[in-house]
């Protein structure tokens, strides 16, 4: 049954949970109601993100986009994925590794800065949630995907907008395997064949880059067939 709700935003990187994400806050708020927002922030792999983004919007009809692109991640540097001196890490997950070391393709405090563009569009035009698909633990431990996090964002929220502003912080997929993701994006049609992962690659996935090999491992998991290309495979540990 379509829900009678406001509107949703939900921040769509291009990537296989947000693009099930988007099908969850379809699914809850109705076709038409669904705002998207892509961020470009210097990252190795922008351009591919961008067009994955385009085309899954495109396949859903959504007409809502906002585009923004902060460039000053480029500049802070710190992380694999926007400094070029910084080597994206291959053949070995950090997830498998102690949590307590972070992966240097971790971008520093990067959700917050997503949030903060979501939060502002959605109260202008009066939606009722900004939706992230952020995943904690079958992930590569990044800090800023742990659900206390949301928590403490969502209590900023309320700080930090109109009193009547009433915006809620959806992470629909933040405590699911990978695998249970592309099981309920394949419940939902969602098309996980226009999505990208890959770190490092925009013509063919590297296939040994820690979103890669996640990827790998969650549709062998899943029992489903990985629609993209690759240009190598690396056996995935379960």
């Amino acid at each position: 049954m379509e829900s009678k709700s406001k509107q949703a935003v939900v921040l769509l990187s291009g990537g296989m949970d947000s693009c099930v994400t988007l099908a969850m806050a379809r699914e809850r708020h109705g076709e038409g109601k669904v705002a998207v927002v892509h961020a470009g922030y210097g990252q190795r792999t922008q351009a591919r993100e961008r067009r994955a983004f385009e085309e899954i919007a495109d396949f859903y009809g959504i007409r809502e986009r906002l585009v923004v692109q902060l460039d000053h991640f480029r500049a802070i540097g710190g992380s694999a994925l926007t400094d070029q001196k910084i080597a994206v890490p291959e053949d070995g997950l950090a997830a498998e590794a102690s949590h307590a070391k972070i992966p240097v393709t971790y971008v520093p405090f990067r959700n917050a800065h997503f949030l903060s563009v979501a939060v502002s569009w959605a109260e202008a035009m009066g939606a009722e949630a900004v939706y992230i698909g952020a995943v904690a633990e079958d992930s590569s431990g990044y800090p800023d995907c742990r659900p206390e996090y949301y928590r403490a964002f969502q209590e900023l929220v309320r700080a930090g907008t109109r009193p009547e502003t009433r915006i809620e912080i959806v992470t629909p997929v933040i405590t699911m395997k990978k695998s249970e993701i592309i099981g309920r994006g394949v419940e939902l049609g969602a098309p996980l064949h226009l999505t990208w992962s890959c770190y490092q690659s925009e013509d063919a996935a590297c296939g040994a880059c820690d979103s890669c090999l996640l990827r790998l491992r969650a549709f062998a998991e899943a029992g489903v067939a990985d629609p993209i290309s690759y240009r190598r495979t690396v056996a995935a540990k379960s």
